[in-house]
């Protein structure tokens, strides 16, 4: 890949990038108020998004074979409890993934 290549790239993703955070912005500009429909959307998608995570994660694991699934319940366990307790998701998926990867590099 030449300069000219990678410089047309980087313009290109940046044009992109510049126009998906405006176009909010271009669309709802004028209005006083967000439609109620937007506003549901970004009630859920969160809680959406999060569960596709989860189940995107959990697809693979076979409870039939060693370790039969124990890493993932463990740290998942840990994620929810340590949720409940804090409040801090990024402090719960954190040391989850950190728990997981322990648990998967020395125990199992």
């Amino acid at each position: 890949m030449d300069n000219l290549h990678a410089g047309l790239m980087v313009a290109v993703i940046a044009l992109v990038t510049i126009l998906l955070r405006g176009i909010p912005f271009i669309v709802f500009g004028g209005r006083k108020k967000t439609p109620a429909f937007i506003v549901y959307l970004s009630d859920v998608l969160p809680y959406a998004i999060m569960g596709m995570l989860v189940v995107y994660c959990l697809r693979s694991v076979d409870i039939l074979k060693k370790p039969y699934g124990l890493p993932e319940l463990i740290s998942g366990l840990a994620v929810v409890l340590l949720h409940l307790w804090k409040r801090n998701t990024l402090l719960s998926i954190a040391l989850g993934t950190i728990i997981y990867m322990t648990l998967v590099q020395t125990v199992f």
